[in-house]
């Protein structure tokens, strides 16, 4: 069997068929634009660090702080919609949305801690 480069660099899982054929994940907490965007700036850091090795380590420390505010941005932002979407409930009255707000915070924790 050939290596084939575009397989491995997709992600874990990824089979390459139609979006119909997929099971649904959780959602990203980062807009695919703004995570391609953060990964070309650090494979650029990689490819040119032979030539200007400071300057590589220099946008590659940038990529990590761009990605990390976001992150940070994305989380406050999940954090507000679900404690909006739970707080006001009456207690005792709306134990399916208190459910699904406790799930989702499961999951997204779960997510952090495998970082």
């Amino acid at each position: 069997m050939m290596y084939d480069q575009t397989r491995a660099q997709q992600p874990a899982g990824h089979t390459g068929g139609s979006a119909e054929l997929r099971t649904p994940g959780p959602e990203p907490l980062l807009p695919s634009a703004e995570r391609d965007a953060i990964l070309q700036r650090l494979r650029h850091a990689l490819n040119t660090f032979a030539d200007t090795p400071r300057e590589a380590v220099e946008e590659a420390e940038s990529a990590y702080d761009e990605a990390t505010a976001q992150l940070v941005n994305a989380l406050a932002e999940r954090r507000r919609l679900l404690r909006a979407g739970w707080q006001d409930q009456a207690p005792g009255t709306q134990s399916d949305e208190l459910r699904h707000a406790l799930r989702q915070y499961r999951e997204i924790t779960q997510r952090l801690l495998q970082l």
